[in-house]
């Protein structure tokens, strides 16, 4: 006798996700600011994240000619950034804008794993140490009384 094993819900954490499965669940719960998001969620989309971050700045500064968008010349005057740059500048703010509500969202519904508000985010904004304690707050395994932060959607 087999037994299938069902889906996680997607209003649940996924304990032991993969890279695919983070990566998916990302993007679907793009602004869920409720709920709660496991460490291997969490950390696997991290990775992607910095990942991509990293060739897409790699790409930046190959087609920029290794100066990014400004360069001076040896007078001091400013030489305009050519097309490359400006594409992929674009393509990286683009990234970013893209990125920033669902990496809020996907933290604070770690910080609600481990038990945590998710109002802990603003701990970031402190200079030197905020990024810091929210790292170390992200590190934290996954506390049961954080079950208080699901909201299963009938």
């Amino acid at each position: 006798m087999t037994t299938t094993s069902q889906p996680v819900p997607l209003w649940a954490p996924l304990y032991g996700a993969s890279i695919g499965q983070a990566w998916t669940r990302f993007w679907k719960k793009y602004a869920t600011f409720s709920g709660r998001a496991s460490r291997s969620e969490y950390w696997w989309w991290f990775l992607i994240s910095v990942v991509i971050g990293i060739v897409l700045e790699i790409i930046t500064l190959a087609v920029s000619g290794g100066t990014g968008m400004g360069r001076m010349n040896s007078d001091g005057s400013m030489i305009a950034p050519n097309a490359g740059a400006i594409i992929m500048t674009i393509i990286l703010i683009i990234w970013g804008l893209g990125t920033i509500i669902p990496g809020l969202a996907l933290l604070a519904r770690r910080l609600h794993d481990v038990n945590l508000s998710a109002w802990f985010i603003f701990i970031g904004l402190v200079p030197f140490v905020g990024g810091i304690i929210l790292l170390i707050m992200a590190i934290l395994p996954s506390n049961q009384a954080g079950q208080r932060f699901d909201r299963p959607i009938s």
